[in-house]
């Protein structure tokens, strides 16, 4: 496992600064930990609860810029479905974030193939009315990412020891 460790003025620096940079303070020490990049051989090094809030920056980031259909689209679909991450969320709880992660698994399970073929921005962009059935989620991510993001600073909070090494 490799050590990620936080000045304890950054964390509480972030703190006032609110739940986004609080958020940012961890997921930027993890990276920086890794050499600033997620990849499949620096994952084994992380904790489940440090790979955890990594995936849910990138749902979030992606989501909140492009829906599901991007974040499928840019190669993140697997990362997001086919890991038990959404049954950590319900575990940090999470619960209705759950939900819509299982429910959204049904179409990424039917579409990603046709979504993560390379093509033209036009094909992109037209990605989005042919699979208009992700606009649902996508509403219910931005309507909901706000609390969603302030549960994932809580239990970052609660359970600091599990994601980084706090130093004086």
């Amino acid at each position: 496992m490799v050590e990620v460790k936080i000045k304890e003025a950054c964390v509480i620096s972030a703190a006032h600064e609110g739940m986004d940079e609080f958020m940012k303070c961890f997921t930027d020490a993890i990276y920086n930990a890794i050499g600033g990049e997620l990849n499949a051989d620096n994952m084994a090094q992380l904790s489940t609860a440090q790979i955890s809030l990594l995936a849910y920056q990138i749902l979030r980031d992606e989501v909140m810029d492009g829906g599901f259909v991007q974040l499928i689209h840019n190669g993140y679909g697997g990362f997001i479905f086919l890991n038990p991450l959404s049954k950590v969320f319900r575990e940090w709880g999470l619960a209705d974030l759950h939900k819509v992660l299982n429910k959204c698994h049904r179409l990424y399970s039917k579409y990603h193939e046709e979504i993560e073929r390379d093509c033209s921005d036009e094909e992109f962009m037209a990605m989005f009315e042919k699979y208009e059935e992700f606009d649902a989620f996508d509403d219910c991510f931005v309507e909901n990412e706000e609390d969603w993001t302030s549960a994932v600073a809580h239990y970052i909070d609660e359970h600091i020891s599990d994601f980084a090494i706090i130093e004086k």
